[in-house]
């Protein structure tokens, strides 16, 4: 138990660093091409078929680069394609998921007083609510709607809304949160994967073929380009969230993801009309904190959502094991001034992360961290502020890797 434990927080700590540098290469790429498409300029003597072009300059030399609407003449002899930085960034999301909400079913995905239901049953429902909401967007960019931008953007940010709400009444707060991600996420990665980069193949075979391109294809692929732009700073928040319980963890929480979707686009509006040169809309940024200040009163005026905290059947042995006595001396001691429904400690208003290692079943529910964090690393408490001492440790170590014996 102890090396696996072990074993798997490294791996979690490596799926999850991999994940982060997939998402910058990705987003990173998404957003110069954004910026770039809407800085370009047209001038006299463009070369046939091109669209407009850009000067930059960037790490000591000048770029010129120039875009081409549907197709230049001939089949450049060397293409460059962006589309292994979105696939990564999904397959090493969904690995984190099967790592931490799969594998951790019965603390982070079911609750029972939300849905009760299996693990396999909660984790075939995660893979649905994944695989339907691609489905949804999908018919309806395929559809007569899918001719208005305007009238588009509005129909999907509805229909977020409603899965927002609808992911509340499956799973934890935390894990409707981190659906509500992977389904966005899901939604821009399989743009890239089921219509963008097969539209550029159609283009490119056309090309080789010696066929005129038809521009349609350019354009459909265009407008998931540009969902996928504005969806992108709310999905990074949707992933942060599961260390703020503020957020996932209220009366309000699908409120509050709704609004961190108009948040998102706030600011990319900024941006995209800066980079297109039509303005400076700093009305954004103030629209925008207004809204992130009705986030922190819909999170604080219900206060959070508490009730009696019930032992999963995973975390009874841990209450089961014969030094758990000590254990709780232990952590009501060194622990749970801060990580109490009414934290003691000078400065702390809430539970760090929501952890709450005031009562049995807490200290049970989270044996695994308290192992990992104060057991076998000195993480916590920080600094060591309450002086917990190594023997205090030891037994820490001692009551994880014996449970259950």
């Amino acid at each position: 138990m102890m090396d696996f434990a072990i074993f798997w927080d490294w791996l979690s700590f490596a799926v999850r660093w991999l994940h982060v540098v997939t998402g910058i290469a990705w987003i990173g790429s998404s957003f110069y091409f954004v910026a770039l498409d809407l800085g370009l300029r047209q001038r006299p003597g463009m070369p046939a078929g091109a669209f407009g072009e850009e000067w930059q300059v960037h790490g000591g030399g000048f770029y010129h680069v120039q875009k081409y609407l549907v197709a230049p003449a001939e089949m450049p002899e060397h293409l460059t394609w962006f589309k292994w930085e979105s696939y990564a960034t999904w397959l090493s999301g969904f690995a984190m998921l099967c790592i931490v909400y799969y594998a951790g079913a019965d603390l982070f995905l079911i609750d029972p007083n939300v849905l009760a239901m299996s693990v396999p049953a909660g984790i075939l429902l995660s893979l649905a609510t994944i695989g339907v909401g691609w489905v949804a967007y999908d018919l309806l960019c395929r559809s007569p709607l899918g001719n208005s931008d305007t009238g588009l953007m509005l129909v999907l940010y509805g229909v977020l809304v409603f899965i927002a709400w609808g992911l509340t009444h499956l799973f934890t707060g935390r894990a409707a949160f981190l659906h509500l991600g992977a389904i966005t996420a899901t939604i821009m990665s399989a743009n890239v994967f089921m219509v963008i980069i097969p539209n550029q193949k159609i283009v490119v075979a056309d090309l080789i073929a010696g066929r005129k391109p038809d521009p349609k294809y350019g354009k459909i692929a265009k407008q998931r380009s540009l969902h996928n732009n504005y969806l992108t700073l709310p999905v990074l928040f949707l992933m942060l969230s599961n260390h703020y319980p503020l957020a996932f963890g209220t009366e309000f929480n699908w409120v509050i993801a709704s609004l961190v979707f108009i948040i998102g686009v706030l600011i990319r509006h900024y941006f995209n009309t800066r980079h297109a040169r039509k303005g400076n809309p700093t009305w954004t940024w103030l629209a925008a904190a207004v809204l992130f200040v009705v986030i922190i009163w819909l999170s604080t005026a219900p206060k959070l959502l508490t009730g009696e905290v019930k032992t999963s059947s995973a975390a009874q042995v841990y209450v089961a094991s014969a030094h758990f006595p000590a254990v709780r001396d232990t952590v009501l001691g060194r622990c749970s001034m801060c990580h109490a429904a009414e934290p003691s400690y000078e400065g702390i208003y809430h539970a760090p992360k929501g952890v709450m290692l005031d009562t049995d079943a807490g200290i049970a529910e989270h044996a695994g961290e308290i192992y990992l964090q104060a057991g076998r690393s000195h993480a916590m408490p920080p600094a060591n502020v309450t002086q917990i001492t190594e023997k205090e440790r030891a037994l820490l170590v001692a009551w994880f890797e014996g449970a259950g014996k």
